[in-house]
């Protein structure tokens, strides 16, 4: 990882002063680089480390680091990990922009590299992103997301980037086909858990998360505990719970009741059951492989997964 940051630094260059210093600032506030890592893993887990290992988790970086650019002035977010996003900093018209030179830059590496592989796995993780964006605005705006809305949308919008990082990192290491698919569903099943989680902790509110405790009800976002207690309770209070869903203007007491709702009618013990069920996939598909250091740590980074509080 040592050696990716100063292979990755090389690619945050540039010679305009404005978009070197954004890119410096995106790059002193880099998160948990938990995509980078797994495609090191899982290139480690199939063969030797190489250059194209290194290429496909810049090439993946750059790209999720652009989408959370992008997302955040789609969201109008302020903040990004607890500090002020860039289209707060600057304006939305230059986090665009930002946006859209690192993703070009992603795609000009793996072309200078003569990676098309890598390109074509990676195109089609970012046009699956942009489709389950769109289709939860899509269900956002009528509020009749349901189970299998949701699972369709998470796969699209987290788990294809997930599993974009396993599939590259395997292709870096190997041509076997085989193996390259089942790295990639090995991906979506921890995307999908991951995704989960995430909305599990909307709910939990521990402040850890950069963004506040009931931000998906603020913008009225359907997820899985909420779907499920929705199906459980009776409809007069479905009512009630969707009427404060919808109303753009949510008071504290409002937020409390939908979390208190939710909480209940047992949507956290449902979405923690199925986040589960994905994480027991994706280690049946470790369990293919011997035992290895790598293999433990594949497994405890499955288990941070499930475990995360932030």
């Amino acid at each position: 990882m040592a050696q990716f940051e100063a292979y990755f630094g090389k690619t945050m260059q540039s010679e305009i002063p404005l978009l070197k210093i954004i890119l410096n600032y995106i790059f002193r506030r880099k998160g948990k680089q938990m995509r980078p890592m797994l495609v090191f893993l899982s290139a480690r887990l199939n063969g030797e480390i190489s250059e194209a290992t290194y290429v496909a988790a810049t090439f993946i970086e750059l790209l999720h680091t652009a989408s959370l650019v992008h997302d955040d002035v789609v969201d109008d977010a302020r903040e990004r990990r607890g500090v002020l996003s860039v289209n707060a900093l600057w304006n939305s018209k230059i986090a665009v922009l930002v946006g859209d030179y690192m993703l070009s830059r992603g795609l000009l590496i793996s072309i200078e590299k003569n990676r098309f592989d890598m390109l074509e796995i990676v195109s089609e993780a970012v046009k699956s992103m942009s489709e389950g964006e769109l289709l939860q605005l899509q269900k956002a705006r009528k509020l009749n997301i349901r189970e299998d809305d949701y699972f369709k949308i998470i796969t699209s919008k987290t788990a294809a980037l997930i599993s974009a990082c396993t599939a590259c990192g395997a292709r870096s290491v190997t041509d076997d086909p085989e193996i390259i698919h089942m790295m990639k569903d090995f991906g979506e099943n921890i995307g999908i858990a991951f995704q989960i989680r995430d909305d599990l902790l909307d709910y939990e509110g521990n402040g850890l998360t950069g963004k506040a405790p009931g931000n998906d009800i603020k913008e009225r976002k359907i997820t899985l505990p909420l779907i499920y207690a929705l199906e459980q309770a009776g409809n007069s209070k479905s009512r009630r719970i969707l009427s404060i869903v919808r109303n753009r203007k949510k008071s504290r007491p409002d937020i409390a009741e939908v979390v208190s709702f939710v909480s209940d009618h047992g949507g956290m013990e449902y979405a923690e059951l199925k986040m589960n069920q994905y994480c027991d996939k994706a280690l049946a598909i470790l369990d293919y492989y011997p035992d290895s250091d790598v293999k433990n740590s594949l497994r405890e980074f499955i288990s941070y997964t499930t475990a995360r509080n932030r």
